[in-house]
């Protein structure tokens, strides 16, 4: 997969011209061409918040002169993974104001077919299609053939998906597990849940165990020190915790992996995903050496009686930059050919 602005179109092209691949989050929206099986190409990020729509954002995509000149104008078949749930003809974003009828935006973008999957669910899909340098072992165990697999992705909101092997395919879940209830391990959570409760009646796992989670454990860890909060982004969290100069930022960053762990753990009994966990999202990648020698491992083991059975499963975080348009493009493929 590359990002170039002027790429040379293999000879192995679609017959009915490139296929567009977007990939949509609470804060960018993600958009490539794959102009042949496999090669994708022509990525650009655009930040939600600078359109009025995804449609908006997908058609100035489209009208980049080197988008158009690659063929971008003559895109008939197109496939959005966006975090939220699809169900139906229309959606509401639950991190972001968009909405929109995917029957209405077929016709207005001018496109025979139109996709919408879960990006969870897509970035499932891409998981046996990783190779060694596209993701990074945490830990011990190591994956069984043929059975099943784990995701989960913090970033805007908490991801959760999984793939089922089927007649020498997968099925990937449509799975909204982030909005679990979030379950606390010990005495420093208990206060952390105690605090969100001040400001919501349900606390999810995904009000923890996000970016504004992270500025919410922040909050509630310096209330419990008895200390005043700053006003942090998430962002600014983080950077200070790898930089060493905060221990209170670097106490979030280690409560945020171990929470993280304690949902892994919970997936993988959940689907018995002796394939393996695997761990997307925007925060965890950035967070490098620091989440290998976090606790996050081994609360992932800590499931009491079933101690044994989760050290058998390895964990890996995703490092490809937009693993994401693989599992789109796996999804697009077959409605295609089921046509």
């Amino acid at each position: 997969m590359s990002a170039s602005s002027s790429p040379v179109l293999p000879t192995s092209a679609f017959a009915d011209g490139p296929r567009l691949l977007a990939d949509v989050g609470g804060t960018n929206a993600r958009f490539a061409l794959e102009v042949a099986a496999g090669h994708i190409t022509l990525v650009e990020v655009l930040p939600c918040a600078d359109y009025p729509s995804l449609s908006a954002a997908l058609q100035a995509y489209l009208a980049l002169p080197h988008i158009a000149a690659a063929g971008g104008q003559a895109v008939r078949h197109a496939v959005i993974a966006i975090a939220n749930p699809v169900d139906g003809d229309f959606l509401s974003m639950t991190n972001h104001h968009w909405s929109f009828s995917i029957r209405a935006m077929r016709e207005e973008c001018g496109f025979t077919t139109l996709d919408v999957v879960n990006d969870f669910t897509a970035l499932a899909r891409s998981l046996p299609q990783l190779s060694s340098e596209q993701k990074h072992q945490v830990g011990a165990g190591t994956a069984r053939p043929n059975t099943a697999i784990g995701l989960i992705g913090a970033g805007t909101g908490l991801g959760v998906s999984g793939l089922i092997p089927s007649h020498g395919g997968w099925i990937a879940l449509q799975s909204e597990g982030g909005h679990v209830s979030f379950a606390p391990f010990n005495e420093v959570e208990v206060s952390i849940l105690q605090f969100a409760w001040r400001e919501y009646e349900h606390v999810s796992a995904e009000r923890l165990i996000s970016g504004d989670g992270l500025e919410l454990i922040y909050r509630a860890l310096a209330d419990r020190a008895g200390v005043p909060a700053e006003d942090l982004p998430a962002a600014e969290i983080t950077r200070r915790a790898l930089a060493g100069e905060s221990q209170l930022c670097d106490d979030v960053i280690e409560a945020f992996c171990c929470m993280l762990g304690t949902v892994a753990g919970n997936v993988a009994v959940t689907l018995g995903a002796l394939g393996g966990i695997y761990i997307g999202g925007g925060i965890v990648p950035r967070l490098g050496a620091r989440f290998d020698r976090s606790g996050f491992r081994a609360r992932f083991e800590r499931k009491g009686r079933f101690a044994n059975y989760v050290s058998q499963v390895p964990t890996f975080v995703i490092t490809a930059q937009y693993p994401a348009f693989l599992g789109a493009s796996a999804i697009l493929s077959e409605k295609l050919a089921s046509q």
